[in-house]
């Protein structure tokens, strides 16, 4: 006699939702709900920007996850401080950037006519209850806007009360490149950092300019701006007065905005949860920024959503003949525990002013191109960085 594939529900399908679709397939009998259609997505706001490092494209890969082009691949991490240019370093594999709106709507149609069942609707507090009587097991992948269950917040990984950053995003063309192609991080000590990420989209190679500004800074300029054409000229004139090595590669007829939905201010307060809990006698889990929500000033929140996804997937399978119970739970949480709070001491320390062994080691960087290598490798290798931040010694 065969038997029944248990039932899972995954409630979201930003990267956590959509990693753990097509790694569970084959195995178990799954059901996205998501709010809105692919359409939906395709036409709405932009959401966030997200950089896949070569550890979360490899994932991709294992799950036989759809391929992108090739093009617009990342192939280094540009590092200034203040308006000095440090170094490149390269990556030792190329990410990749891609418009979450064009990402999501495109695997969301890939995994329906792969036979993965969807329903777009809203769930709320209330009528998560339901799905847990329904499915053997409900998996909250709702994102950063907070969990939809009360997981139990994880104190020591969750110092701040208010977001360290206000986070000002707008997908742009008119925007020369910068060469060879990468992420250039710049850091105004006091003031707060510009991401500029190369990006894929609907429209061709874009460029994200993503402002990271200390509240109340004087870089904190874009309270109470609404239009996309407001948000275009603030932007220019931002970036002429405090980033000028990205102003010069503005073509000043040709920046605007992707489309007039392609920009958005938002904060957020990083907090850190037990992904796993007990409702009504049954297990609950969380994945991705639901529990492990991390200030985006280190672009790791869609890698480690792929990362605890994998592991989540992992313990699954592991468990796919036995109980779901808080074993199951505490298995989970023990495979992501030292690798989530790796990430979030190092995001944490980025918000604060560089420690002087770390700016040590930025300079180094700039006279050395092994040392800048291994910085780039950092955003791709998180657990690098953290040894390095918090590392007693500085070795030259």
């Amino acid at each position: 006699m065969r038997l029944l594939k248990k039932r899972i529900c995954i409630i979201g399908s930003g990267v956590s939702g959509l990693h753990l679709a097509y790694s569970l397939r084959n195995d178990f009998d799954i059901t996205i709900i998501e709010r809105q259609s692919p359409a939906q997505i395709r036409r709405g706001r932009v959401m966030s920007t997200q950089v896949h490092f070569g550890p979360t494209r490899t994932r991709e890969k294992r799950f036989n996850m759809p391929k992108w082009g090739e093009q617009s691949l990342i192939e280094s991490i540009h590092i200034t401080i203040g308006n000095q240019k440090l170094f490149v370093g390269n990556l030792q594999e190329p990410a990749l950037s891609v418009d979450q709106r064009l990402y999501y709507s495109h695997f969301i149609k890939d995994l329906i006519e792969k036979g993965v069942s969807f329903r777009f609707e809203k769930v709320d507090k209330e009528s998560v209850e339901v799905l847990i009587d329904e499915f053997d097991l409900v998996i909250d992948c709702t994102g950063k806007n907070g969990s939809l269950l009360p997981f139990s917040i994880e104190k020591d990984l969750s110092p701040f009360k208010t977001p360290q950053r206000k986070c000002i995003i707008g997908y742009f063309t008119g925007i020369k490149a910068n060469t060879p192609l990468g992420v250039s991080v710049t850091v105004l000590p006091e003031l707060g950092e510009m991401f500029e990420i190369p990006v894929v989209t609907e429209y061709g190679p874009a460029t994200i300019m993503f402002i990271m500004a200390i509240p109340n800074s004087n870089l904190d300029v874009f309270k109470g701006i609404k239009s996309a054409e407001e948000f275009t000229l603030k932007m220019r004139s931002a970036a002429q007065q405090f980033f000028p090595e990205i102003y010069n590669r503005i073509d000043r007829k040709n920046f605007a905005l992707c489309d007039e939905n392609s920009f958005l201010q938002t904060a957020l307060t990083p907090i850190i949860r037990k992904p796993y809990l007990m409702v009504k006698n049954k297990l609950v889990v969380g994945c991705g920024d639901s529990v492990f929500l991390n200030d985006p000033i280190t672009g790791q929140g869609c890698n480690l959503s792929s990362y605890c996804a994998e592991q989540l997937y992992e313990t699954l399978i592991e468990y796919k003949n036995s109980k779901w119970d808080v074993e199951m739970g505490e298995s989970y949480w023990s495979r992501t525990k030292q690798y989530v709070k790796e990430v979030t001491e190092w995001t944490n320390a980025m918000t604060k002013p560089l420690p002087e062994h770390v700016v040590q080691l930025l300079l180094q960087g700039a006279q050395d191109q092994v040392k800048a290598n291994e910085i780039a490798e950092w955003f791709a290798n998180p657990t690098k960085a953290y040894e390095a931040f918090t590392s007693t010694k500085f070795i030259i």
